[in-house]
């Protein structure tokens, strides 16, 4: 029996909206489950939505080649980012040096959300769903807490970290410069990510704390708050006002077993948080969800005309095309978690001269900012 659906995609955030995009490309019928969108792109955050995340030059070519990359007001560019340790360990990158356009761009997400569902409403492949429907492959972009992928009964393999990141948007007296800040300090971890254009005076934070600490940071008054980031951030951008509500989420390392498989008569493959975690301290993880789905669709147009999109040796080509990545990336976050959360004074010391000698590396630092910038 023919399936009403070539593709159904269960989660309509910014990896299942692109995914849905690409395969509406490939003239495949699509449906996604979705819930209600905003009519336009916002022109600020809502205040329950304070998040903005970098991408690399690669997710930004794709949302390029969909038409949904937002305009310099909404994805401001990086130009340098300053990394410093908690004692006296300091690396710098600039784009200048490394002869690129941009190192990565905090893009607004309810903007690229909304654009990303404009797009979606004016593909007549794609179908608007309230509900899952059969389809000849089902694709998981739930999140983290994919609920698809537990009723599948996917394993799902979780490592909790120590800490909870907090997410808050704020104004500052002096002008972000395009310049990305990021401060290791006591087992925790802060990023200033500049927004609101080349000429703004706002950042987007995410401060991953101790949990122990959260409930005092939530709990304390704006000023307080904001006097706490001034120091964290040694003052480097000088008074701080909040602007936004203030929102947290546990951190965790996750990964699925398996990407691909099938639940009965459903084919089904994960992408995005759904197929995993990593920690936010290097800006990566919508950046591999975005590779996941490019991967997916390549994989799907690459196909033998006579294998369905739901054949279980085609969906393991994308399976193994992802995990080697993914399984590296997570690695290293773990290993750079670890290392930083260690408060031993010879970790201290190491990791600090550690930072310094990549810092004058030359060819080993350029080499692994143009793998996290996507080249």
């Amino acid at each position: 029996m023919t399936q009403p659906f070539d593709i159904c995609i269960r989660g309509d955030g910014i990896v299942g909206r692109t995914l849905a995009l690409l395969l509406a490309r490939e003239r495949l019928h699509v449906g996604l489950v979705s819930k209600p969108a905003p009519a336009t792109p916002s022109a600020s955050p809502t205040a329950s939505d304070v998040r903005a995340y970098a991408l690399n030059a690669k997710s930004r070519a794709l949302l390029e080649s969909l038409r949904c990359w937002p305009d310099a007001q909404h994805a401001t560019e990086v130009l340098a980012m300053r990394v410093l340790g908690d004692d006296g360990g300091e690396v710098n990158f600039s784009a200048q040096e490394l002869q690129v356009p941009g190192l990565t761009w905090i893009v607004d997400v309810p903007v690229l959300e909304a654009q990303l569902a404009a797009a979606v409403r004016f593909q007549p492949e794609i179908e608007l769903l309230d509900a899952a429907q059969a389809a000849s492959l089902t694709v998981i972009c739930e999140g983290k807490a994919s609920r698809t992928r537990a009723e599948f009964g996917i394993e799902f393999e979780v490592a909790r970290y120590p800490q909870t990141a907090i997410a808050a948007r704020l104004t500052c007296e002096i002008p972000h410069r395009q310049t990305a800040r990021q401060w290791f300090a006591q087992g925790e971890i802060l990023a200033f990510l500049p927004i609101d254009g080349p000429q703004g005076s706002s950042v987007a934070i995410v401060w991953s704390v101790l949990d122990d600490r959260v409930e005092a940071l939530l709990g304390t008054s704006p000023a307080e708050f904001c006097q706490q980031l001034q120091a964290a951030s040694q003052g480097c951008l000088g008074q701080l006002t909040l602007i936004s509500e203030r929102c947290a989420w546990p951190l965790q390392s996750a990964r699925a077993k398996r990407w691909v498989g099938s639940h009965g008569s459903v084919a089904w493959a994960l992408a995005g948080d759904a197929a995993h975690n990593v920690h936010p301290l290097a800006g990566q993880g919508l950046n591999l969800g975005l590779s996941d789905v490019a991967a997916l669709a390549q994989t799907l147009h690459e196909r033998e005309y006579w294998r369905s999109v739901g054949d279980q040796k085609l969906l393991r080509r994308y399976e193994r095309a992802r995990q080697a990545e993914v399984l590296t990336m997570g690695a290293t976050m773990e290993g750079l978690q670890q290392l930083f959360s260690n408060s031993n004074a010879a970790w201290q010391a190491a990791r600090n001269w550690g930072m310094n000698g990549f810092e004058r590396s030359g060819p080993v630092k350029q080499w692994v900012a143009r793998q996290a910038m996507g080249f």
